[in-house]
């Protein structure tokens, strides 16, 4: 056991933004042994066959985060995470005002499902938000306005970049879970990510999962990349939860 109490392959989790349901089973089936949590999201949401390859992925053992940014009304939204619950899939991403949260947390009932909602895409900048309509705000302040609604609406958690994940955490009085996208390892060329964080870096700031797709999926060795970030998070991890 990590001297942590956190084992770091439970907290990767692999975007499928893959062409088709055919090369994301191919790629589940490359990182066996190494990936067991996949996000599955609007690229394959369309999908023929995309819920069936939800339930075979959470019937073989994998673990599903849907991230499929729900936004409707508060019972539309009541309904529809209902239905997602069912499935078994372990996160779902919401987005809304406090009245919409509360209905998908209706929705969800007694089940594990998890409910996170959307702070500030990681692509975004301060430029963007004012883009957004607000001007007046840094990201980092949107996104801690977002945190705390989403804590006071019952919501378990946030996806959020790294660089605000400290914040959240002290926010939150550690209450709220952080999963953190824009994941981008050392040496990485640059992409359309603007708020990006190295694997440790997320995790020293307290992140709790880290979701990453295209320096995995898009890598000469998808497992043997996924070993090795596995491996840079449970170094962070010890470091950061080791008893004292």
């Amino acid at each position: 056991m990590p001297i942590s109490g956190v084992d770091a392959r439970d907290r990767l989790i692999v975007a499928l933004d893959l062409p088709d349901i055919k090369t994301a089973e191919h790629l589940i089936r490359e990182l066996d042994g190494a990936v067991t949590f996949f996000k599955v999201g609007l690229v394959l949401q369309m999908a023929s066959g995309a819920e069936e390859f939800v339930r075979d992925l959470i019937h073989s053992g994998k673990k599903v985060f849907l991230d499929y940014k729900y936004y409707d009304i508060a019972e539309t939204m009541k309904k529809a995470v209902a239905r997602v619950a069912e499935l078994g899939v372990s996160f779902l991403t919401i987005h809304g005002t406090s009245n919409v949260i509360r209905g998908a947390v209706a929705g969800r009932g007694t089940s594990d499902l998890k409910l996170f909602t959307v702070t500030v895409l990681t692509n975004l900048d301060r430029a963007d938000v004012a883009e957004l309509g607000y001007p007046a705000q840094t990201v980092e302040e949107l996104v801690l306005f977002r945190a705390r609604k989403a804590l006071e609406a019952g919501c378990d958690g946030v996806i959020a970049s790294g660089r605000e994940a400290k914040a959240i955490k002290t926010l939150s009085k550690d209450k709220l879970l952080v999963v953190t996208p824009g994941i981008r390892p050392d040496g990485y060329p640059e992409d359309d990510q603007k708020r990006t964080v190295t694997p440790a870096q997320a995790v020293a700031a307290g992140a709790d999962y880290l979701v990453v797709g295209r320096p995995i999926t898009g890598a000469p060795d998808p497992k043997g990349t996924a070993k090795v970030m596995v491996e840079e998070m449970q170094r962070a991890f010890d470091t950061a939860l080791a008893p004292a």
